[in-house]
């Protein structure tokens, strides 16, 4: 695969972190509001932590937790989310926005591969897959069978202009309340019963009383104690004394990525891939992308009969002329909205505190808690002698998943346990307990719950457990057991084939495919990336493939023309996807493996879908290239075939050359 900003650990965090709501009065929000952001987006800039926290595992043993993220968002109470695992409309335009948007940067760095004869021309990174990934892993609905995106707190916001803010504390507290035990909302899910509840009092510095703010929040100290609430001031700078001065915009690039734009914005030039460059020694073409609803070539990859054997390609070609003319382009409200304009770099360094104290003294600290009070619970009822973190391997053994297959399990998908039942508890314990940073403990949890609903016959809690566990086992500092791989075998088929889960099938493969990749196991993660691909969705299988041609060529010893065929099988699926820029761009990297090898059928194929696509793109001087080298004395194509290519050549060279010529 291609190489990642994070390292797989890092990645893997990120992917499960602790999740806080907020609830925040109307006048608060108005505080927030100067800064063009509510009070969730106010803080994401600075939820990643960067000081050491510590806690105490049930043993009693002092546990660091080392770069923390948490996760802030708004409430929103809204009907459950159906439990298909099929993606939504929504959910799906998301994340094709989000790979349409993110194109390689023009002189970007390639990663220059010599494999025997080859000379390759690589994309060192592939930011699109990337961006996909934290997408897919953010957007995912809060599940039912684990408990790792529920919310374990809750942030009650009040500013300090209300006129009685200890009653407007009050209300929040009774609202949060019936949103969690009411039983009127299946969404939000919360963690558990007992959620921490921090009391934030808002200031405003720039009209806001600071005397009788320190006040309330004497009061509020009194009431909810030292741990349990914070006075966070902010809004600072008037909009004279920084005229002048240029203070940072953190905000946009969070906010950019959780929104669902209504209009892709796209770049006023749409550079050609140096690869093709290199190739051809084209001059560069001004054009702009635009999202297809369908694909002009929908054929299979390699199959060259393509329509182009008719007349009617040329009817084709002239309506993709028309569709793809360039769109206005919008100057979209988020571009030119600033944020953060009455912050000061002092009001970030008081957010940034805020969040620090908030995680230290109140998040960590429940947490600890609750993972005492599970331990004891579940002692206690399993009737053991010794804590869940110490047992033997009586309970925690290296027992492996039955040796019954996927298929021979009955599947009991309608189980559904009680909230209390000791099997979700000790789930739940092994989800805090991963959260922050106790892989042991976790692992331990995991393996234990993996058992226990394999005996049940639960499949979608047991396929959670073993995902789980795998993780934990890869994560546990200086790796005392090996990374069990068929957990997440057993887990993906199991998802994929028996729960009929995509989404968290998908979700399974692509931690296991950056786990295996870090131990240079390419083939491995080779295949399991490839066994995801499937009809259902070009997007995913497009990206999949090409990471999969990735791992091909980053084996010890690279398979060039495996990686060459599934930058064309990716391709062709970028294609149907409506994704033409990055279809260009992986058949143009197939091409330095087939150009001038003999193979010219194959050669003639990626020519031609190169011309079109070219040309699609508004490239025209591209495609003219592309599909000049189709037309070659030694051709093995039949004539009628080359008659074909030859119209089509015509047709995009007048275009281009005479096309304001009548």
């Amino acid at each position: 695969m291609a190489q990642c900003v994070q390292s797989v650990q890092e990645f893997i965090q990120d992917s499960f972190v602790p999740m806080v709501a907020v609830l925040c009065s109307e006048d608060a929000e108005k505080v927030t509001r100067k800064n063009n952001l509510n009070f969730s987006e106010l803080l994401r800039p600075f939820c990643r932590l960067t000081s050491e926290g510590h806690m105490r595992d049930p043993s009693n043993q002092l546990q660091v937790v080392k770069n923390l993220r948490i996760s802030v968002n708004n409430v929103v109470t809204r009907p459950s989310v159906p439990s298909s695992g099929v993606p939504g409309h929504a959910h799906r335009r998301l994340l094709s926005e989000v790979v349409l948007t993110c194109q390689p940067a023009e002189g970007g760095v390639a990663n220059v591969i010599t494999a025997g004869d080859y000379d390759l021309n690589i994309s060192a990174t592939t930011p699109w897959f990337e961006a996909y990934r934290e997408s897919f892993l953010q957007s995912m609905p809060a599940s039912d069978h684990e408990f790792l995106n529920h919310y374990l707190a809750c942030l009650l916001v009040v500013s300090s202009s209300e006129a009685v803010p200890v009653e407007k504390f009050l209300k929040l507290s009774q609202e949060q309340h019936r949103i969690q035990h009411s039983g009127e909302y299946t969404n939000p899910k919360w963690f558990i019963p007992n959620t921490l509840k921090y009391y934030v009092l808002l200031h405003d510095m720039s009209q806001g009383d600071e005397q009788r703010a320190d006040s309330v929040y004497e009061d509020m100290k009194q009431r909810y104690g030292a741990q349990g609430c914070y006075l966070l001031k902010v809004n600072s700078r008037t909009a004279a004394a920084g005229a002048d001065e240029q203070i940072p915009d953190p905000w946009s690039q969070y906010l950019h990525k959780s929104s669902l734009q209504s209009q892709v914005q796209l770049g006023p030039r749409l550079s050609v891939p140096s690869i093709y460059l290199l190739m051809y020694r084209t001059s560069e073409v001004d054009g702009h992308d635009s999202e297809e609803k369908g694909s002009l070539d929908n054929t299979h990859p390699l199959q060259l009969d393509t329509p182009s054997d008719t007349p009617g390609s040329l009817d084709a070609l002239r309506a993709v002329a028309v569709e793809t003319k360039p769109p206005p382009l919008t100057t979209g409200v988020a571009a030119a909205t600033s944020h953060g304009a009455c912050l000061t770099l002092n009001d970030h360094d008081r957010i940034r505190l805020f969040i620090q104290e908030f995680t230290f003294r109140g998040l960590l600290p429940h947490i600890e808690k609750n993972i005492r009070q599970l331990n004891d619970q579940l002692v206690s009822r399993k009737g053991l002698s010794r804590s869940l973190f110490s047992a033997t391997k009586k309970w925690f053994g290296g027992g492996k998943v039955p040796e019954k297959s996927i298929a021979e399990l009955k599947n009991t998908s309608g189980l559904l346990y009680p909230p209390e039942a000791p099997e979700l508890q000790i789930r739940k314990m092994a989800d805090l307990c991963f959260l922050v940073q106790l892989y042991d403990l976790a692992y331990s949890c995991y393996h234990t719950a993996k058992k226990d609903f394999l005996s049940d016959q639960a499949m979608l809690y047991a396929a959670g457990a073993l995902e789980m566990a795998a993780v934990s086992a890869f994560l546990q500092v200086g790796a005392p057991r090996p990374y069990p791989a068929h957990y997440m075998d057993t887990a993906i088929q199991t998802y994929r084939d028996v729960s009929k889960n995509m989404v968290l099938a998908e979700r399974c493969a692509l931690l296991s495919a950056e786990v295996l990749k870090s131990q240079a196991k390419y083939s491995d993660a080779a295949t399991l990336l490839i066994k995801m691909t499937s009809e259902d969705s070009d997007l995913r299988s497009a990206l999949l493939l090409e990471q999969a041609a990735h791992c091909f060529i980053n084996m010890r010893n690279p398979m060039v023309r495996k990686f060459a065929f599934h930058m064309i099988l990716a391709g062709h699926r970028f294609s149907k996807a409506g994704q033409k820029r990055h279809a260009l761009r992986c058949y143009c990297q197939a091409m330095q493996v087939y150009k001038g090898k003999g193979w010219s059928l194959a050669e003639d194929h990626i020519n031609f879908t190169i011309g079109r696509q070219s040309f699609t793109l508004r490239q025209p001087e591209n495609a003219v290239t592309a599909f000049r080298h189709i037309l070659t004395n030694d051709s093995q194509q039949t004539s009628t075939q080359q008659g074909a290519f030859l119209r089509e050549y015509l047709y995009v060279y007048k275009d281009t050359y005479f096309h304001d010529v009548d």
